[in-house]
């Protein structure tokens, strides 16, 4: 099996992901930040899988973090094979782009854009010997067109800049037998990041398909894109949105 590295894997989304990749028996490495509560969680919730995690800490926006976060990861299961860009900075305060400190911008360029990059560069090598390899990272509705969002800005330019560069990686490295694609999530918020489909129909807040998004729907996706059966799918951008508009809700101000 795979060994599947997913930064901030602990919680949220990446939660799920994780979960999904220790039922089917691989090794999973989870990177977090600081939060250890979240570790000891997981471990409770999937004693039988034990043996098959391994846990990181560090900061995706620095560079040297990152690598050692690799090199630990593996030590412990081999190279990665299965990289999961999950990480990502967010500002939940709406504000404009005046009103962003320099020290705000670089956490959402480092965290959501330069910080794929310095995954990349840490595992490539291995996944170019093993002629196998899927990197997923993540973006928002609409990216791939470069759509302003109000409000939103250094995450959305972080974002559509990671677009290009996830199809850039797809090209370069297809002959290598490693593919890179991109899913979109919609609005999963609050306890439906870590939640299961099936606790969906629970939710107060429904998408037009009729059930609030889970982030057990993005884990589904990712799960496809890291399978073997999805070799001739590379630089595909996926919207998992249930038909909700996340963008374009607020425009003006």
């Amino acid at each position: 099996m795979a060994h599947v590295f997913i930064s901030a894997g602990t919680k949220g989304l990446g939660k799920q992901v994780a979960i999904y990749f220790l039922k089917r028996g691989h090794p999973v490495t989870m990177s977090y930040f600081q939060d250890q509560s979240a570790v000891m969680k997981l471990r409770k919730e999937m004693p039988d899988d034990e043996h098959l995690m391994h846990f990181v800490q560090g900061d995706v926006t620095k560079e040297q973090d990152v690598q050692r976060m690799v090199q630990e990861a593996k030590e412990k299961h081999g190279p990665v094979l299965t990289l999961i860009c999950n990480a990502g900075p967010y500002v939940f305060e709406r504000k404009s782009l005046a009103s962003y400190s320099t020290e705000e911008w670089n956490t959402m360029i480092h965290g959501n854009l330069s910080s794929v990059f310095h995954f990349f560069k840490a595992c490539v090598n291995g996944m170019r010997e093993a002629h196998f390899g899927r990197i997923i990272t993540y973006g928002f509705q609409d990216a791939p067109n470069a759509p302003g969002w109000v409000e939103r800005s250094a995450f959305a330019a972080a974002k559509t800049g990671l677009v290009s560069l996830t199809k850039t990686i797809a090209m370069e490295e297809a002959s290598y037998g490693i593919t890179a694609n991109m899913v979109c999530p919609g609005d999963i918020s609050g306890s439906m990041k870590e939640a299961f489909i099936a606790e969906s129909s629970q939710a107060l807040k429904a998408a037009p398909v009729g059930r609030a998004g889970t982030g057990e729907d993005i884990a589904r996706a990712v799960g496809f894109f890291a399978s073997e059966d999805s070799g001739f799918v590379t630089g595909t951008v996926l919207e998992i949105t249930g038909g909700e508009n996340v963008v374009y809700q607020k425009t003006t101000k």
